[in-house]
């Protein structure tokens, strides 16, 4: 297998790196404006069949759906608990209907990923639960995990580990800037990327640190829902620290983190 899907391709961070490091990438847009965008820039890619872009978002069903524009772009979804989230923050959305494809349906027409990168506000799982239809699982892949609610994220281990996944990385999403990719690489080829924000960095046998199991990330996890709760969006620990200078800032304030998993026999 040579293919990423990138799900939740955004501004095509992500889908640059895959291609740079010679992989087919299916890249998944539900954003029209984004996803035409994504077209133009990777004109040559998609010209030499090397990327397909798919216009639209994933969903329960094939169809059309209403999305949720953000003015914050990473920030669209489906979820219109989500969009609810994001006006309380600031950040307004404008809904927009768009195609709607289920993600055992993206399988079948473009097969299983070598890696499968998931980061669609809220809607995740939808690509979780698909993954548990089709026959072949990815040899890797990631989400963005949940940061408010313990018994969402357990939920998300369990079906992880239905699906055969038992070790796993859990990869502070603010720090990918400062990733630098191992030389020699160890998934396809070197390119000495840079990662711009919004990226999902890393993935695989390139990613830092050991696979841990189940027992171990969770209790990492723990310390981070701690945090949250001190420090995490409107809490009184977050408005104190937002007053302090902003090279002490990151020290208190979580970041958001994205769980990497595979397969060990």
């Amino acid at each position: 297998m040579n293919t990423v899907f990138d799900v939740g391709a955004h501004k095509g961070e992500d889908t640059e790196y895959y291609l740079m490091k010679g992989f087919n990438v299916v890249a998944v847009e539900a954003n029209p404006i984004l996803a035409q965008a994504l077209r133009e820039k990777f004109n040559k890619a998609i010209l030499s069949r090397q990327l397909t872009v798919v216009g639209a978002a994933i969903a329960e069903a094939d169809g059309e759906i209403e999305f949720f524009v953000n003015e914050l772009s990473v920030w669209g979804t489906i979820r219109e608990s989500w969009a609810e989230r994001n006006q309380k923050m600031g950040k307004q959305s404008k809904r927009v209907r768009v195609p709607a494809i289920s993600f055992r349906r993206l399988l079948d027409e473009h097969g299983t990923p070598y890696y499968l990168k998931i980061d669609i506000e809220g809607a995740d799982m939808l690509c979780l639960r698909g993954v548990a239809q089709a026959l072949t699982r990815p040899k890797f892949l990631s989400i963005e995990s949940n940061k408010t609610s313990w018994s969402e994220l357990l939920s998300e281990f369990s079906l992880l580990e239905q699906l055969g996944y038992n070790r796993f990385k859990l990869i502070n999403q603010a720090e990918v800037q400062k990733q630098t990719e191992p030389n020699p690489a160890r998934e396809g080829i070197y390119t000495n990327y840079r990662f711009p924000p919004h990226s999902s960095g890393l993935f695989g046998n390139d990613l830092p640190g050991r696979w841990l199991t189940r027992r171990q990330v969770l209790i990492r996890y723990a310390f981070i829902f701690l945090q949250y709760k001190l420090f995490g969006d409107h809490t009184l620990g977050q408005r104190i620290v937002l007053k302090m200078p902003s090279r002490l800032q990151h020290r208190f304030i979580p970041g958001w983190y994205d769980t990497h998993a595979t397969h060990v026999d």
